[in-house]
C-alpha cells in the first residue's frame, strides 16, 4: 500500500466544530435516537466485586494507613467512577511511542485520511489529538481534556468505518521528548485509557526508558497493549523477523508475555505505516478489540491489580498473627504477679491465723506478745519508724509493680504484633500502650478492693469458732476460780483443802494452750482456703482488668486487620478463565516472519521453533544463550542489519 494522501472532502473541521459547539450547549454528546448507555452495568461478577472489596479496603484503613499509601487504591476507585459515567460504546485507544516512531503516520493510515501532522520537525505531535470513528465519545475526550480544535472523525465511508465503530484514537506526544509538559501529558492520558498501542521502530525498541519507565510496570496491562514495530520497510531481507524475535524476548523480560496465570500477552506486529505493510491486519486486530468491548473492564483490572500488588507489603502477614489462649493466660500471670495476688492471699492466710489466734489464745500469752512488739519496736518512736520503713518498702513496691506491669504489656503487645506489616503491628501496639494507661493504679485499686476484709470488718469465721472461744473462756474462769478458792482457804473464809482448788487452776492453765493448740490446728485449713480463695480472687479482677484495658483493645485491633486482610484478599483475586499458557500474537508481513507461536519461541528466520530457542540476529552487538539453537553468525561478522548498523546499536543500548 502506498502512502496515504490527503482526502480533504472526508474531512469537515468547520462541520466538527458546530457540532461540538452545539454539543457543549447541549450538554451531551448522544444523538436523540442513541440514548448513552453507562458503562457501569457492565461492571459484573468478579471485577465489580473486587472494586467493591477495594472501596471497603480503603474505609477500613484510612485511620490506620497514610494517604500515599492508599493514594493508587482511591485513584484506581475514581477512575473506575468516573469511566462508568462514560459511554460504554467507546473504546479509548492510544497511540504511544518514541520520537520518530511514525505514531502520526500510524493513525494516518488507520483513518485513512491525514489526522495528525507528520513531518521531519521533532517533535512533530505537542497536543494529544483525537480521531473517533462514531457518535458519543465527547465525554471521553472532555475526560481526557482533548479541546475540540483536536478533535477529528472521519464522514461515512471512511477507512474501516464499519469495522472500527466504537474506535477512540488518540495519537500523544512523544514520551522522550525534551519537552517536559509532552511527557506530563503522556504519562495524564495514559493513565485514563482503555488500551495503548505502543509504537516502536527498528533503532528505539529495545531503548531503555521506553521499556524501564512503561513496558515494565505495566507489565499487568498487557492484555489491553499493543506493540508495534514500525518501519520495517527499512529493514532488508528477513531481518524484520529477527528484530521482531528480539522484540519479544524484551516484552517476555519485561513480563508482557510470560502468561504465569492464564492472561493473554500483549498483542506484537509489524507494519510499515508508510508503505501500508500490516496496517490492514493492525485494523482488522483493532476492529474485533473494539466490537469486544471489554477492553475498559480489562484495563480497571489491571489497574485493581496494580494496585494490589503496591498495598501487599502493607496488607499481607507472615504466618498467623494473633494471641492464642497461652498468651492471654501468660498476660494475666504477669498481671497478677505485679499485682501480688500470691503474697495478698499468704497475707491473707496469715491475717486469718491471726484472728484465729486472737480470738482462741489465752489472755496471758497475748498479754505477753503484746509486751513484746512494744518492748521490740520501742513505743510510740519505734512505731513511727516502722511506719516509715513501710512507706518506703510500699513505695519500692509500687515501683516494682509499675514496672512489672509495663514489661507484661511489651510483652504482649509484641506477641500480637509478631509478624504482622508494619502499619498494623504499630497500630496493635498503639491500642496496647493506650490501654496501659492507669493500669498499675487501677490493679492497685482492685488489690485493696479484693484484700479488704467483707463487711463487718472480720473474714469469715468457721462454725466451731463460737465454741472455741466459749472454751477458752472456762479455761480463764477455771483459773480464777482456782485462784480465788485457794486465797479464800488462805484467810480461813472457806475450809481448808489444797487439793481441790489446786486441781481447778492446773485445769485451767494447762486446759487454755490446749484449747489454743487445738483452735490453732483447726484454723490452718480454713486459713488456706482462705488465702487461696483472696488470690484467686485477685488473680482474676487482674486478669479482667487487663483483658478490659488491653486485650480488648489488642483484640479488636487484629479483628480489624483480619477483615482487612480479607477485602485485600478478595481484592487481590485474579481473573481465571481457564485459557491456558499466554502467548505474544506475532505477525509479521511480506512474507518476512514466521507463524504466530508461545512465549520465547522462536527458532530459525521464517519459522517458529521450541521454547528457548532464540535465533542470533547475525550481528555484534547481540550473542547466542547458552543451550539455545538457530541460525548465528559469526562474531563479529556483520548479518543482514550489518550494513545499517542498527541491531548492534540496540543491543548496546539494551545493555
Amino acid at each position: 500500500m502506498t502512502a496515504v494522501s490527503a482526502v480533504d472532502e472526508r474531512w469537515d473541521d468547520g462541520l466538527i466544530a458546530r457540532r461540538a459547539q452545539e454539543q457543549a450547549a447541549a450538554d451531551g454528546d448522544a444523538p436523540a435516537d442513541e440514548p448513552h448507555v453507562p458503562i457501569g452495568e457492565a461492571y459484573a461478577g468478579t471485577l465489580r466485586s473486587r472494586l467493591d472489596a477495594l472501596r471497603e479496603l480503603v474505609g477500613l484503613s484510612r485511620t490506620r494507613l497514610d494517604g500515599d499509601t492508599l493514594a493508587e487504591a482511591g485513584r484506581v476507585l475514581d477512575e473506575a467512577a468516573a469511566r462508568q459515567r462514560l459511554s460504554s460504546r467507546h473504546t479509548v485507544v492510544a497511540i504511544a511511542g518514541p520520537t520518530g516512531s511514525g505514531k502520526s503516520t500510524l493513525i494516518n493510515a488507520l483513518a485513512g485520511v491525514p489526522v495528525s501532522e507528520t513531518g521531519l520537525r521533532r517533535p512533530t505531535t505537542a497536543n494529544p489529538i483525537a480521531c473517533t470513528w462514531s457518535e458519543g465519545a465527547a465525554g471521553l475526550l472532555d475526560r481526557l481534556a482533548i479541546p475540540g480544535r483536536l478533535r477529528r472523525r472521519p464522514l461515512a465511508g471512511g477507512a474501516g468505518d464499519e469495522a472500527l465503530q466504537g474506535l477512540v484514537l488518540v495519537d500523544l506526544p512523544d514520551h522522550d521528548s525534551a519537552v517536559v509538559a509532552h511527557r506530563d501529558q503522556v504519562d495524564r492520558v495514559l493513565a485514563l485509557v482503555d488500551a495503548v498501542i505502543w509504537v516502536v521502530d527498528p533503532e528505539k525498541y529495545a531503548d531503555a526508558a521506553l521499556h524501564e519507565r512503561y513496558l515494565r510496570p505495566l507489565a499487568g496491562h498487557a492484555e489491553v497493549t499493543f506493540v508495534v514495530l514500525n518501519q520495517v520497510d527499512r529493514l532488508p531481507g528477513d531481518a524484520a523477523h529477527q528484530v521482531l524475535d528480539d522484540l519479544r524476548r524484551l516484552l517476555d523480560e519485561d513480563g508482557m508475555a510470560l502468561g504465569e496465570h492464564g492472561e493473554p500477552g500483549a498483542t506484537v506486529l509489524a507494519v510499515s505505516a508508510l508503505t501500508g505493510e500490516g496496517v490492514g491486519e493492525l485494523r482488522e486486530l483493532l476492529g474485533a478489540f473494539v466490537q469486544g468491548r471489554g477492553a475498559a473492564e480489562r484495563r480497571l483490572s489491571a489497574d485493581v491489580d496494580a494496585a494490589a500488588a503496591r498495598l501487599r507489603p502493607v496488607y499481607m502477614a507472615d504466618g498467623h498473627p494473633g494471641l492464642g489462649e497461652r498468651s492471654r493466660e501468660d498476660f494475666g500471670a504477669r498481671l497478677a504477679v505485679a499485682v501480688g495476688a500470691r503474697a495478698a492471699g499468704e497475707a491473707a492466710e496469715r491475717e486469718w491465723r491471726r484472728n484465729a489466734g486472737r480470738a482462741c489464745g489465752t489472755p496471758w500469752l497475748r498479754l505477753w506478745r503484746w509486751y513484746e512488739r512494744m518492748r521490740t519496736h520501742g513505743g510510740v518512736a519505734g512505731a513511727e519508724e516502722g511506719a516509715e520503713q513501710s512507706a518506703a518498702s510500699a513505695e519500692e513496691d509500687e515501683l516494682t509493680a509499675r514496672q512489672r506491669v509495663e514489661q507484661a504489656v511489651r510483652v504482649v503487645a509484641d506477641e500480637a504484633s509478631r509478624g504482622l506489616p508494619a502499619p498494623w503491628a504499630q497500630a496493635v501496639r498503639e491500642a496496647a500502650v493506650r490501654g496501659a494507661r492507669g493500669l498499675p493504679e487501677a490493679l492497685d485499686e482492685l488489690a485493696v478492693s479484693v484484700a479488704a476484709p467483707p463487711a463487718g470488718g472480720r473474714p469469715p469465721r468457721p462454725a466451731w469458732w463460737p465454741a472455741a472461744v466459749l472454751a477458752q473462756a472456762a479455761m480463764t474462769l477455771l483459773q480464777f476460780y482456782g485462784a480465788l478458792w485457794l486465797v479464800g482457804q488462805i484467810v480461813g473464809v472457806l475450809e481448808p483443802g489444797l487439793v481441790p482448788p489446786v486441781l481447778v487452776m492446773l485445769a485451767g492453765i494447762l486446759g487454755g494452750p490446749l484449747v489454743e493448740w487445738a483452735c490453732a490446728a483447726a484454723a490452718r485449713g480454713p486459713a488456706r482456703r482462705y488465702g487461696q480463695e483472696t488470690e484467686r480472687r485477685l488473680r482474676e479482677a487482674a486478669a479482667g482488668c487487663g483483658r478490659a484495658r488491653v486485650l480488648d483493645p489488642v483484640a479488636a485491633e487484629l479483628m480489624r486487620y483480619r477483615e482487612v486482610r480479607e477485602r485485600y484478599a478478595h481484592v487481590a483475586r485474579r481473573r481465571g478463565d481457564g485459557s491456558g499458557p499466554a502467548s505474544v500474537i506475532v505477525r509479521t508481513v511480506g512474507g518476512r516472519g514466521g507463524a504466530v507461536g508461545p512465549v520465547g519461541a522462536v527458532g530459525p528466520v521464517g519459522a517458529v521453533g521450541p521454547v528457548g530457542q532464540v535465533a542470533q540476529v547475525g550481528s555484534p552487538g547481540l550473542s547466542e544463550p547458552s543451550g539455545s539453537s538457530g541460525t548465528s553468525g559469526a562474531p563479529g561478522a556483520s548479518g543482514p542489519l550489518g550494513q545499517l548498523g542498527l541491531t548492534g546499536l540496540k543491543g548496546l543500548r539494551r545493555l
